[in-house]
C-alpha cells in the first residue's frame, strides 16, 4: 500500500489433548519462561494443526528447541557481520554478543532469520513502486540499538523502524498464496507509530509493487485514516489487503476496532476463504480480544483473495516507506489458527516477561508525551539558538535524543540545552534550545509523577493547548495534572 492518491493499499479442529499440553506449557511463570521454557509460540501453533512457516524475532527463540541465529549485525567501522543467537535453545537473545561486537561503533540489523527452517529470512527491502533512501533505492536497515527491552529481566533488542526503514523477502517457501488460509501475529511497541503508510508485517506482493486488490494480507499498526480506521484517535490494528487498510467488512470505519496502545502489543490478523479476523491484546498480561471476525471486505477484488506470498516488515506491499514502528517478534502460519490456539500463544507471550529497558534510561533517550505519544523534537534538526521545541512522531533521530546530565540539563546534539526562553517564569514561556551555559533556566527536574519542571520557574513542560498533533509547540505552564504535562523517557 502506498501513500499516494491512488487507493493503495488466515478452521482447523484442535486435538484436545494436544491443546491441553500446549496451554499447560505456555502458562509457566515468567521467571521460568526466561530460562529456555521448552515451548515456544510455534510449538503451540504446530500442536493446533497450523504450523509456522515463518518465524522472526530479534528478542527470543520462537520454538523450544531453536538454538540457531536470530538476527545478523553489520558493523559500521569495518562492515563485518556477526550473528546473534539465543543464550540456549528456546531462550532469550544473547544481547552481550551485540553489545561486545558493536562497542565504540554503530551496528545495523542486516538479516532477521526465519526460525521455521524454511529459509524465509528478512533482508534489506529492494525498491519497488517506491524507492527507499539507501543506495540503489533500497530501504534503510534498522539501527540495532534503538529498541532495547528486557524479557524475564534479561536484555534484548527489537527492530526500530523509522520512516525509510524496511525488510522483505520476495522469494519465500510455504507462505500462503491465492485464497489459501493463513494466520499471523506480531509483537509491536504500541506507543511507537505514525500516520504514514504503512507499518506492516505479513504477506505481500513478490515484485514489490501494487498488483491490485487482495494481493496482500498483512498486519497494519498505526493511525492513518485514509482507507480504514476504528474508534478514537488510534492507533489501530488493521489488515493491509492492498488498496485498502481494513478494520472490518466495509471500507472505512469499524466501531468495534478500538484505539489500542499497550507498551507491548499483540496484534493478530488471519484469513481463509471469505472469512478473516483481527484480534489484539496486551503482550504483558491478560488475554486477546476480537475486533473483527466475519466476511471479506465488501468491495471488489477481496473474495477470493490473490495473495502472492512475499513477506514484508515496516513497509507497504509496494515499498511505501512513510511509516514508523517497533517490531519484537512475529510469525506466519499455514492454515487458519483457532482462537484457542491463539489464546495459548498469547499466554506464552505474556509469560515471556516483556518489559521496557531501564538501563541507561537517562542517556540518549526520547522524551515521550503521555497524552500524544509523540516525542520532544527540534524542528528539522536545526541547531539554531532560539528554536522552539515541538511534538513530533517518534522516529529516533538525533533531534529527538536527549541526555539528562548531573547538572540537571536536558542536552540535545551534545551541546544544546532545553531552555526557558529569556529566563521566563510565567505561563506561556516558550521552551527552546540554546547553547548550554549552566544557568537555572536550563535546569529541569524529572519528577516521579511524570512531570518535568523548570528549576527556576517551578512550571511544567506543557504541550500547548493540550494539543497532540505534529508541530504542537512546547511551553511552560502551571502544573495542573493534565496528560499534556506527562512525560516518559524511552530508550
Amino acid at each position: 500500500m502506498g501513500p499516494t492518491t491512488r487507493r493503495h493499499r488466515l478452521a482447523v479442529a484442535l486435538a484436545p489433548l494436544a491443546l491441553f499440553v500446549a496451554v499447560t506449557a505456555a502458562v509457566v511463570a515468567p521467571s521460568a519462561a526466561a530460562r529456555a521454557a521448552g515451548t515456544g509460540p510455534c510449538d503451540i501453533y504446530a500442536s493446533g494443526g497450523t504450523p509456522c512457516v515463518a518465524a522472526h524475532s530479534t528478542t527470543r527463540a520462537l520454538y523450544g528447541a531453536y538454538a540457531g541465529p536470530l538476527y545478523q549485525l553489520r558493523r559500521a567501522s569495518d562492515n563485518a557481520t556477526r550473528d546473534v543467537a539465543p543464550l540456549a535453545a528456546g531462550d532469550v537473545a544473547n544481547a552481550a554478543t551485540q553489545d561486545s561486537f558493536c562497542a565504540n561503533t554503530s551496528c545495523l540489523i542486516s538479516v532477521i532469520y526465519d526460525q521455521s527452517g524454511r529459509g524465509n529470512h528478512l533482508t534489506q527491502a529492494p525498491p519497488g513502486g517506491f524507492s527507499g533512501p539507501a543506495a540503489g533505492g533500497y530501504d534503510n536497515l534498522a539501527d540495532a540499538t534503538l529498541a532495547p527491552v528486557t524479557l524475564g529481566g534479561r536484555k534484548a533488542y527489537g527492530v526500530f523502524v523509522a520512516p525509510g526503514t524496511g525488510y522483505r523477502n520476495n522469494n519465500t517457501n510455504g507462505i500462503a498464496k491465492g485464497d489459501q488460509p493463513e494466520g499471523m501475529y506480531a509483537i509491536f511497541d504500541g506507543t511507537h507509530y505514525n500516520g504514514g503508510c504503512c507499518f506492516d508485517y505479513g504477506n505481500a506482493e513478490t515484485n514489490s509493487r501494487d498488483n491490485g486488490n487482495g494481493t496482500m494480507e498483512a498486519i497494519y499498526f498505526g493511525n492513518i485514516k485514509v482507507w480504514g480506521y476504528g474508534t478514537g484517535n488510534g492507533p489501530w490494528i488493521m489488515a493491509d489487503l492492498e488498496n485498502g487498510l481494513f478494520s472490518g467488512v466495509n471500507p472505512g470505519y469499524n466501531a468495534n476496532d478500538p484505539s489500542i496502545s499497550h507498551r507491548f502489543l499483540t496484534a493478530i490478523v488471519k484469513g481463509e476463504p471469505n472469512h478473516w479476523a483481527i484480534r489484539g491484546g496486551n503482550a504483558q498480561s491478560g488475554g486477546l480480544s476480537t475486533f473483527y471476525d466475519g466476511k471479506r471486505p465488501n468491495a471488489s477484488g477481496y473474495n477470493p483473495m490473490k495473495k502472492e506470498g512475499a513477506i514484508i516488515l515496516g513497509i507497504g506491499g509496494d515499498n511505501s516507506i512513510g511509516a514508523a514502528g517497533t517490531f519484537y517478534e512475529g510469525v506466519m502460519t499455514s492454515g487458519y489458527p483457532s482462537s484457542a490456539t491463539e489464546d495459548a500463544v498469547q499466554a506464552n507471550i505474556t509469560a515471556a516477561g516483556y518489559a521496557a529497558s531501564t538501563g541507561g534510561s537517562r542517556q540518549n533517550v526520547e522524551i515521550v508525551g503521555g497524552q500524544s505519544g509523540r516525542c520532544v523534537d527540534v524542528p528539522n534538526g536545526t541547531t539554531t539558538n532560539g528554536t522552539q521545541t515541538q511534538l513530533y512522531d517518534c522516529w529516533g533521530g538525533t533531534m529527538q535524543r536527549w541526555t539528562y546530565t548531573s547538572a540537571r540539563q536536558l542536552q540535545v546534539f551534545g551541546n544544546k540545552c532545553l531552555d526557558a526562553n529569556g529566563q521566563g517564569t510565567s505561563n506561556g514561556t516558550t521552551v527552546i534550545i540554546w547553547d548550554c551555559h549552566g544557568q537555572a533556566n536550563q535546569q529541569w527536574n524529572l519528577n516521579s509523577n511524570g512531570t518535568i519542571t523548570g528549576q527556576q520557574s517551578g512550571l511544567c513542560l506543557d504541550a500547548n493547548g493540550a494539543a497532540t498533533a505534529n508541530g504542537t509547540k512546547l511551553i511552560l505552564w502551571a502544573c495542573n495534572g493534565g496528560a499534556n504535562q506527562q512525560w516518559s523517557l524511552r530508550n
